[in-house]
């Protein structure tokens, strides 16, 4: 039989804000695992992470916008029997353009690793959790508000956040934590996907744009204190309380007028 032992799964560990998460844990000495499971589809970059780990890693190059993905990481979980005491679940990507535009597979894809791989994760690691154990989902603060030309992307975080605000009552007569993080834009390689190369992108003006390490450093002292989500910068802050008492239809507008969107096509 398998010895025992706790464990914590970084979903998007390759890089951004999830190889940021993996980086602040294990230089913590506050977070102690016997092993970490890394998890994304860039085999090499998990493998590159084993250099500057000192707790004992487990590579999992999984595509999870991919249905079987899920039953891989359970039959691991399954041979395994962990206890699972941190999840922290980042994967996601977006596009910048309209719905059309990004097409039929994009928009899909981006709901099947958005919200599918979300729910998934979080159902399959509940089974290997108990008293003590918590998870941490990646949303936005796009989750607040709907987006013109950064619609599906929106909605699948809007989707993210509420789920896990609704799962966190759930699970609390448990003792298990969950929290959402709501970035604002944050200097990572999302950038790289969510933009079209063109002439005319669609965002030319962003309000703030923040240091991962900013991010998941107030994540982590959130989940410690028991928040249920997370957020960082003063910006981030102003931006939600603006769209808190604003008609959708006039954050919409701004949006637009915003970034020169008003008679895009």
């Amino acid at each position: 039989m398998n010895e025992m032992k706790d464990i914590c799964v970084i979903t998007g560990a390759s890089g951004g804000i999830g190889k940021e998460f993996f980086t602040q844990i294990v230089r913590d000495p506050q977070w102690k695992f016997d092993e970490i499971w890394v998890i994304a589809r860039n085999e090499g970059r998990l493998k590159a992470l084993e250099e500057e780990s000192p707790v004992p890693l487990k590579v999992i190059p999984l595509d999870l916008s991919a249905e079987e993905s899920f039953g891989t990481y359970r039959s691991l979980l399954e041979e395994e029997r962990p206890t699972i005491t941190l999840l922290v679940h980042c994967s996601g990507y977006g596009k910048f353009e309209s719905a059309e535009k990004v097409g039929y597979d994009a928009n899909l894809n981006m709901i099947d690793l958005n919200v599918r791989s979300t729910v998934a994760l979080n159902l399959i690691s509940l089974e290997f959790m108990g008293k003590g154990s918590g998870i941490v989902n990646v949303a936005s603060v796009a989750a607040y508000q709907p987006i013109p030309y950064i619609a599906t992307y929106g909605a699948t975080k809007s989707f993210v956040l509420n789920f896990t605000r609704a799962l966190s009552v759930e699970q609390k007569p448990k003792g298990i934590r969950v929290m959402a993080v709501c970035p604002f834009w944050t200097k990572t390689e999302f950038f790289d996907r969510a933009i079209q190369k063109e002439a005319d992108p669609v965002v030319k003006k962003y309000v703030a744009m923040y240091d991962p390490k900013d991010i998941v450093r107030r994540a982590l002292r959130d989940y410690r204190k028991g928040r249920g989500v997370s957020l960082f910068g003063f910006k981030t802050k102003m931006q939600l309380l603006a769209v808190k008492f604003l008609p959708a239809s006039l954050v919409m507008k701004v949006w637009c007028a915003q970034q020169k969107l008003k008679n895009r096509i």
